[in-house]
């Protein structure tokens, strides 16, 4: 049983697809999650438990976008900046 996958992974289900191949891609996540084959392109929305249950393994793990370094933390010096030349 898969448990742990994200947007944009690439997964490998247990039943081939109608078209031959078994290479799908997440593009929905929550209470149902979508899939999209990578051969022919068609998507299928399934039930999380069922989805969990019929992929077999995570073939291709997604690169998730990391936070510009100091990027939060700059943009409060600058408005502190700010509202103390206004006061």
């Amino acid at each position: 049983m898969l448990t742990q996958f994200e947007l944009g992974d690439r997964v490998q289900m247990r039943k081939k697809h109608a078209c031959g191949g078994n290479e799908w891609v997440i593009t929905r996540t929550g209470a149902d999650i979508r899939i999209k084959c990578v051969v022919c392109g068609r998507s299928v929305m399934l039930d999380r438990l069922v989805f969990m249950r019929a992929a077999k393994k995570r073939i291709h793990v997604a690169a998730s976008s990391p936070e510009p370094e100091g990027g939060k933390a700059e943009a409060d010096e600058t408005n502190a900046g700010n509202s103390a030349e206004d006061a």
